[in-house]
């Protein structure tokens, strides 16, 4: 099993920035693939950006291109999503995801492990 917990969520204003991270505990997730996604109220989970632990390749939805940033600490087991110029329809729980090694692109659903989320608000 793998435990995913994440934090760093929180009232922001818009334009302004946050940092999520997730800690990944249990089996080891050398070979896993992380992701960050989000859902908000009356919504799909999205996709949001991918990031493998021991390959240097990183992967992102066409709507985070630019404002989201992927980023990880082997050390710490630890992934990070850096979010700037956020805006009120950025508002949703964020989630961390895992996803072990499998035939077919290395970032795509479905993912087998899943964190509580953390919320995330965005004031105008």
């Amino acid at each position: 099993q793998v435990q995913l917990v994440e934090s760093g969520g929180g009232l922001v204003q818009a334009g302004g920035s946050l940092r999520l991270s997730c800690v990944a505990s249990g089996r080891t997730v050398s070979g896993y693939a992380m992701g960050w996604f989000r859902q908000a109220p009356g919504k799909e989970r999205e996709f949001l950006a991918a990031i493998r632990w021991t390959v240097d390749t990183t992967y992102y939805a066409d709507s985070a291109k630019g404002r989201l940033s992927i980023s990880r600490d082997n050390a710490k087991n630890t992934v990070y999503l850096q979010m700037n110029t956020l805006q009120p329809e950025d508002t949703a729980v964020y989630y961390c995801a895992a996803k072990a090694p499998r035939v077919g692109f290395w970032y795509t659903r479905p993912y087998d492990y899943w964190g509580q989320g953390t919320q995330v608000t965005v004031s105008s």
